[in-house]
């Protein structure tokens, strides 16, 4: 056999070192190319971006969108986060990519007040999900369930506006917030549990608005545990001591109420109520069982997200127009030209009064009850606008900042209903479609309870501004317009005015 020439062998080697060194270097430059991650913060060691948010993340990531653009990547302890901020970003996420995205990504609320993730906001993207979500639809959250339980609406409304009269009567400012917790747990329970959950205003109405308030704004803060699992045990932040005592309460009150619902099943015969349904389709065709956990963690999404957001809209729209005396004036004169005053306002005029409902659509772009959409998680590696996204990645959607971007809307911080009543905004509808207006969130895993948040806000709002002249209490001065961040978008300082009735008497009785 003939000797292989040494030049030859040389020139061998070096050929096959340059090739696969040079298919190295294409491989890698087209895997950097085509991963090149959005842009973003560096943040710092270890802990990321998370000492970066401050206590109000969704300014300071409205803020850092200004910097790094509509879709932007931060290292958040090990964990990876995209943001998005502008509706095409938002669109791109939560229409386009929304399958990609339908699922939550673990975290402390999930697994200690919801009973790990056992109900329906937090859990995994399914068959129980679904069941779930289908059973809330039929039987109190879809359009139909809506209009068979508006009589129930209309009546507890009622009480709270005889009791803002008696205090009007008595020239006794009004905390909102509480008179709408109060009301619409009452809405809520009526639904659910056939029963009023609060007989009297007190200490035990107040204290169910406390604990509220408590959850969506213990939910809503970003735990260091949830971003560096390895240190979750720690509770640097003792976030998670404060939420399974939270839960502990929670359970026990949700726990009553069933107890004391099953006691009174006879009185329900052929009229029953949402948790009786529940309870009777707790199997589905596709072998899925909801256990009692999953019924109690559904009966606290409801009884919680139900009150806490639509009370925090309505609680903000009052107070921007108790600053902007013009805008209350011209709801009071379509209303009074529509209903009169001879009588209270009625869920079947809302369709005729467009200036309130532009009013809503106003606040929930200026004031959504939830300002980052809650978290979602990508289940495969994607790709965004040109940006690689990992699979595993949060997503986080500023609901905050769509709704104040200059490039979307004219003079964004100012409140300008009229905005609405005509241009390119006057088909804008806040149901997830148009992403400039998502208070709701879009997708698959779009709020459930949309409808009602809507006519809930529309119908409550348009009833005590056409019932009341609303007025700042003496000596109070300007109104404080802060916001405290939680799941839910609260005032800082809790909504107090005086009230001076606009109806006839025999409005305030029926």
């Amino acid at each position: 056999m003939p000797s292989l020439d040494p030049f030859f062998l040389q020139d061998l080697v070096a050929a096959a070192f340059l090739f696969f060194i040079t298919r190295y270097f294409i491989r890698s430059l087209l895997r950097t190319t085509s991963r090149t991650l959005p842009p973003g913060p560096k943040g710092w060691p270890i802990v990321g971006a998370l000492p970066l948010l401050g206590s109000m993340p969704h300014v300071t990531l409205a803020k850092l969108a200004k910097q790094y653009g509509p879709v932007m990547y931060l290292k958040m302890g090990t964990c990876n986060m995209v943001v998005a901020s502008t509706p095409d970003a938002a669109r791109a996420f939560l229409k386009t990519l929304d399958l990609n995205f339908s699922n939550r990504p673990p975290n402390a609320g999930a697994t200690h007040l919801a009973y790990n993730s056992q109900d329906m906001v937090f859990a995994e993207y399914g068959s129980r999900w679904k069941l779930l979500r289908k059973l809330s639809n039929l039987h109190m959250l879809g359009g139909k369930a809506l209009e068979n339980w508006s009589q129930i609406r209309a009546v507890e409304l009622g009480h709270m506006i005889r009791a803002m009269h008696e205090s009007s009567q008595k020239g006794v400012a009004v905390v909102v917030p509480e008179m709408l917790t109060y009301a619409m747990a009452n809405m809520i329970g009526q639904v659910i549990l056939s029963r009023r959950v609060f007989v009297t205003k007190g200490s035990e109405s107040n204290e169910f608005k406390d604990m509220v308030v408590e959850l969506m704004t213990s939910a809503g803060i970003f735990n260091i545990g949830d971003f560096i699992p390895s240190i979750a045990w720690m509770d640097l932040q003792g976030i998670e001591g404060e939420m399974k005592k939270l839960h502990k309460r929670w359970d026990v009150l949700l726990t009553k109420m069933m107890e004391e619902h099953a006691k009174t099943a006879h009185e329900r015969r052929g009229k029953p109520d949402f948790l009786d349904i529940i309870m009777a389709n707790r199997d589905n065709s596709d072998g899925e069982k909801l256990s009692l956990v999953n019924v109690k963690a559904l009966l606290l999404n409801l009884f919680t997200a139900g009150t806490d957001t639509s009370s925090s809209v309505i609680e903000w729209a009052l107070a921007e127009m108790m600053k902007n005396p013009k805008i209350l004036k011209k709801a009071h004169e379509e209303m009074d030209k529509v209903v009169g005053r001879s009588r209270r306002l009625e869920e079947s005029d809302i369709p005729k009064l467009p200036y309130l409902q532009a009013i809503c659509k106003e606040t929930f772009r200026k004031h959504p009850s939830t300002p980052l959409n809650l978290p979602r998680v990508s289940t495969q590696a994607c790709q965004i606008n040109g940006y690689y996204i990992p699979k595993n990645t949060r997503l986080s959607v500023n609901i905050w900042a769509i709704g104040r971007d200059a490039d979307v809307w004219d003079n964004p911080l100012d409140f300008n209903p009229e905005r609405f009543l005509s241009g390119k905004n006057a088909k804008i509808d806040p149901r997830g479609n148009d992403f400039e207006l998502i208070p709701f969130g879009a997708g698959r895993r779009i709020c459930a309870g949309t409808r009602m948040g809507i006519v809930l806000v529309e119908y409550i709002l348009g009833t005590l501004v056409h019932s009341f002249d609303w007025m700042v209490p003496p000596g109070t001065g300007e109104l404080n317009m802060e916001e405290a961040f939680g799941l839910a978008l609260q005032k800082a300082v809790p909504l107090s005015a005086c009230l001076s009735p606009r109806l006839a008497p025999t409005a305030y009785v029926s």
